[in-house]
């Protein structure tokens, strides 16, 4: 009776030790020697992803994986899309993060004010994107995050950019003021994008926006330099002083050279901009300047423009600049 008693004692530990080996390896650190990257595609069994975490060093073994989670899992299915797996992470930790959904986001940023020119670079460079796509028509896109997962075309994430922008202008435009100086929403994308360009203070929009739709109402010049600079770059940089024969260069968006809008956007303008025209200040100010400090200083007389500009060009005389 003892030998049995001491054989059922050996049963039941060597049951026990096998049981916390299971535990410790569905729940303990897995074998990933750093952060790695797992694809989950469309339609994936359990079975297909388990092949893939071992592909990758995730997991030890797809099958003890696949067993394990029919022991301690939940059941819930697991969701397509691009996971991280941290380095070390368990294998229970593993099939919750493909449970949950909680896939790699990949994002392709556009500022406030970029030229079109530059989403393309930005488009160019995101990894993970495929295929090829023209530069954006300017002024179509609507600067903000979007999320792609691997795989996805860019000229998909084009197309949602610019469905965001024509629902946005839509009901932008349905909630413009009565009496405002453009007249349809293309014009509005124009301006705005003037608007974006001319300064970087959010609350100076809805004023700027004004000082350019008093000067149109009067038939004045817009005299907005980036209208000057972007036929020459297309939105990028510069990166020296506006000549005097570009100034006189009358090319279709030069508002020195010719009175009203220019021809085109000259860039994706965002919400704010696109917003501060369609609602612009009350203001009978014509003109305006900087004032050392990032944003402006407005006049309503030339005179007043003047004193401005003197005041500015020393500022300029003081840093050096001038």
């Amino acid at each position: 009776m003892r030998k049995v008693g001491c054989l059922s004692l050996l049963v039941v530990l060597l049951a026990g030790i096998a049981l916390f080996v299971v535990v410790q390896s569905w729940g303990g650190s897995g074998p990933a020697p750093r952060t790695l990257t797992v694809d989950v595609a469309d339609g994936s069994t359990l079975a297909k992803a388990a092949a893939e975490l071992e592909t990758a060093g995730a997991i030890p073994s797809a099958s003890r994986f696949r067993l394990y989670a029919r022991i301690f899992g939940s059941g819930d299915p697991i969701k397509a899309g691009e996971y991280r797996i941290p380095a070390h992470a368990s294998q229970s930790d593993i099939l919750k993060l493909l449970q949950g959904g909680k896939a790699l986001q990949r994002l392709v940023v556009v500022p406030e004010g970029y030229p079109s020119v530059l989403v393309h670079d930005a488009l160019a460079k995101a990894d993970g994107l495929v295929g090829s796509v023209p530069v954006p028509t300017e002024g179509s896109i609507l600067p903000d995050s979007y999320a792609f997962q691997r795989g996805d075309t860019r000229a998909s994430v084009v197309t949602r950019m610019q469905r965001a922008m024509d629902a946005y202008l839509v009901k932008a435009w349905a909630a413009r003021k009565p009496g405002i100086a453009v007249t349809t929403p293309a014009q509005a994308i124009i301006l705005a994008s003037i608007v974006e360009k001319e300064t970087g203070k959010p609350s100076e929009r809805r004023m700027v926006a004004a000082v350019y739709g008093n000067r149109l109402r009067l038939g004045m010049p817009l005299q907005a330099d980036p209208t000057v600079i972007y036929p020459i770059t297309k939105g990028r940089p510069l990166g020296r002083r506006i000549k005097r024969s570009e100034l006189q260069d009358k090319n279709g968006y030069n508002t020195y050279a010719s009175p009203g809008l220019p021809v085109g956007p000259i860039a994706n303008p965002g919400r704010a901009s696109i917003d501060a025209v369609l609602n612009p200040e009350k203001t009978t100010a014509l003109y305006f300047v900087a004032d050392g400090t990032g944003g402006h200083v407005f006049a309503n007389t030339l005179a007043e423009h003047n004193a401005n500009v003197t005041k500015w060009y020393a500022i300029r005389r003081a840093r050096g600049e001038m």
